[in-house]
């Protein structure tokens, strides 16, 4: 089957809090795919989204979904259960991967070091700190830093947090609390079997949270980052053996912050992302533009991989 021959459905949309992003990622991925030549259904994702899919019968389903459903492992076991070919992670990779705490079970008994955290029940926050200030509280099964709060010595939180003090344990039971790690947020791409590149992320304020990753004008992305090589080794081959660690497909994005003071043992893999965002601000397009890959390139690179899966079975 030529590329020019494929008919792709693009799911995207869906009811998570990053539905908008992952619109703005959908529509992006089926213009190139269209530049490409091949057949693009597109399907912003609703509960009859298998009747959908069945009825487009595509050759590949382009998975440009994030958060709940699309990332969690339950799209990719419906379309598992349909005998789909689909990009990205499957079934189990995803379900591991959006948790955090089993991410690290996963990760740290291989040796990727990650921060020490708790599951803490949000209530217990009114009563008092579960470690010491500074700290990081976050959902354990949320993508996009959607949620993150991070607890300062003096903020206006208070001490202990107020019940209506604004933060994500008004939304979600259970947080995953972690030691604050100073220093530097980076990320790492990676596409099939190879890093892409390391970039920082400098936002104008605060930290790299949904509203900074998102929106135009709030981050400085370096890439390449400006640090030193031993780090950027460092960092690409964590990412990368993280990928081949959980399984994951087509291509994935690892979070680190690093501690600048600390060289190498100060960097700490955060996340990662199995269904990373393809939108203009994106840091995997703009990292396989680094190394050569123009958007279209990356997408079919992801729909290549799907299909030499399907090969493989």
């Amino acid at each position: 089957m030529t590329h020019s021959s494929l008919h792709i459905a693009v799911l995207m949309g869906g009811w998570s809090s990053e539905r908008e992003v992952s619109l703005t990622s959908g529509n992006g991925v089926a213009d190139a795919l269209e530049s490409l030549g091949h057949r693009v259904t597109r399907i912003d994702m609703d509960r009859d989204v298998a009747l959908r899919l069945a009825e487009a019968k595509p050759d590949v389903v382009f998975n440009a979904l994030h958060g709940t459903p699309g990332e969690d492992g339950t799209v990719q076991g419906m379309m598992d259960l349909m005998g789909l070919t689909y990009t990205h992670s499957g079934l189990t990779t995803s379900v591991i991967a959006i948790d955090k705490e089993l991410t690290k079970q996963q990760l740290v008994p291989n040796g990727i070091r990650m921060p020490e955290g708790i599951i803490v029940e949000s209530e217990s926050l009114y009563a008092g700190d579960p470690m010491p200030r500074p700290y990081v509280l976050k959902p354990v099964n949320e993508g996009s830093s959607v949620g993150v709060a991070i607890i300062k010595e003096r903020d206006n939180h208070g001490v202990p947090i107020h019940r209506d003090s604004h933060g994500p344990w008004q939304t979600f039971a259970t947080l995953l609390a972690e030691p604050f790690i100073r220093g530097r947020e980076l990320t790492v791409a990676v596409l099939g079997d190879r890093a892409l590149g390391v970039t920082e992320l400098v936002p104008s304020s605060g930290f790299y949270d949904y509203e900074a990753k998102y929106t135009d004008g709030l981050t400085t992305h370096i890439c390449p980052a400006d640090i030193p090589a031993d780090i950027a080794e460092a960092a690409m081959r964590m990412a990368l053996d993280a990928h081949r660690l959980l399984g994951c497909k087509g291509t994935s994005r690892s979070d680190f912050r690093w501690d600048d003071e600390q060289g190498e043992a100060g960097l700490y893999l955060l996340e990662v992302n199995t269904q990373p965002g393809m939108t203009p601000l994106s840091l995997v397009p703009e990292q396989a533009r680094h190394v050569g890959l123009t958007y279209a390139d990356l997408v079919q690179a992801i729909v290549d991989e799907a299909l030499a899966g399907k090969a493989a079975r």
